[in-house]
């Protein structure tokens, strides 16, 4: 289980209201552990610690920021498995809440991530893409790789913006990233399961294309959750096509993940 969440920063709409978080603020030379506050008009942190006896003040600008380390909000775990069991609707309420409290002390992105997700199960695309543009409105690069860009994805798919997605997933396709690369095949697998109305050579297409290429390609660590949502997803085809023995090996294999 985990201990922790690592919280990437990308304040979408400045609050000049200050909320501390006890936990570890990382720079590319530091760690700093207290009481974490966002102080919106200097755009930057504060953490209040301890200096031996000497409570001190450090201040740290948002740009020298690599991440922030805090507990685990009480209740993500259980709406991070709602999501991914497929009954994201269940998690709305619950990952409103977890963002609602951290405000704009923090972005957590996998969090907003999941409640993006959540609302795209509840059938609530426009929630679900304000959430995706309040990140992207603040990182560009947002828009095709991290946390957030396969739910943005998601929500260009829903909306028939193919031809954004298009754009964002050559993007990723070409960055450094191999998670976002790996999300970018998942997503062109899901654009033309779109658009097969269930013809057995498209659903093909889309595990060739797709899922099958990242199930094979990417097996490595950093592609964990790609892998596994391909694996998911190829044996939902693979029931389509008929061929349920080869489904159910590829579940039994998500599960391993």
């Amino acid at each position: 289980m985990m201990n922790k969440v690592l919280l990437a920063v990308a304040v979408a709409a400045l609050s000049t209201q200050a909320w501390a978080i006890k936990g570890t603020l990382v720079t590319a030379t530091e760690k700093l552990n207290g009481d974490i506050k966002w102080q919106s008009r200097g755009k930057m942190y504060t953490v209040e610690m301890m200096r031996g006896k000497t409570p001190i003040t450090m201040e740290r600008k948002l740009q020298d920021v690599i991440r922030l380390e805090i507990p685990v909000p009480p209740g993500y775990e259980k709406a991070v498995s709602q999501v991914e069991s497929g009954v994201g609707q269940q998690a709305v309420a619950a990952l409103t809440k977890i963002v609602a409290d951290y405000r704009m002390l923090i972005w957590d992105r996998p969090a907003g991530r999941y409640l993006a997700l959540a609302h795209l199960a509840a059938g609530n695309v426009r929630k679900a893409l304000d959430i995706c543009n309040g990140v992207v409105a603040d990182d560009k690069s947002a828009a095709y790789m991290g946390d957030i860009a396969p739910a943005y994805w998601q929500a260009l798919l829903k909306l028939g913006r193919i031809d954004q997605l298009e754009g964002l997933l050559k993007k990723a396709a070409a960055c450094d990233d191999r998670a976002s690369s790996a999300a970018a095949l998942v997503m062109r697998g899901d654009i033309i399961v779109s658009s097969s109305n269930d013809a057995p050579d498209k659903l093909r297409q889309a595990l060739t294309d797709g899922y099958l290429r990242v199930v094979l390609l990417y097996q490595d660590a950093a592609c964990r959750r790609e892998r596994k949502e391909a694996l998911v997803k190829a044996a939902t085809i693979f029931d389509k096509l008929g061929q349920s023995s080869r489904a159910e090996m590829l579940r039994a294999e998500s599960k391993k993940i």
